[in-house]
Order: C-alpha cells, then sequence, then structure tokens
C-alpha cells in the first residue's frame, strides 16, 4: 500500500484540528481548501479527507459558524 503524501498529511492534521469542536469558521474552511489546492493537485488521499470534510459538514457533524 502506498503512503500518503505529505501535502495529504498535513491536510489530514489541518482537517482535525479544525474540526476538534465540531465547528468551522469561515477562515477555517478558507484555510482547508487553500491548503488543498496549493500544490496545484488533489491526490487521491486528499479527495477522500476532503470528502468526508464536506460530508460532516453535510450531514450536520459539523456547524459552519461565523468567526
Amino acid at each position: 500500500m502506498n503512503k500518503p503524501s505529505k501535502s495529504a498529511v498535513s491536510l489530514k492534521e489541518l482537517i482535525n484540528q479544525a474540526i476538534s469542536d465540531l465547528e468551522i469558521t469561515p477562515s477555517e474552511y478558507q484555510q482547508i481548501m487553500d491548503h488543498a489546492h496549493a500544490d496545484g493537485h488533489i491526490d487521491k488521499e486528499e479527495e477522500a479527507l476532503l470528502a468526508q470534510f464536506h460530508a460532516m459538514l453535510n450531514n450536520g457533524t459539523l456547524k459552519r459558524v461565523r468567526e
């Protein structure tokens, strides 16, 4: 099995840090999206992380809040 890319590992850490309180601020959301697109390529691991992140937003597990 292949190791996840460094960018996927750091994206996972960033998402975990942002969702620790089950709330996402606009700046946290933007930071996650900026990080995912920083290298100009979203690999399979990053795609899966973003899909899980968005699923948590869509199903209400994560709540979007104001700053």
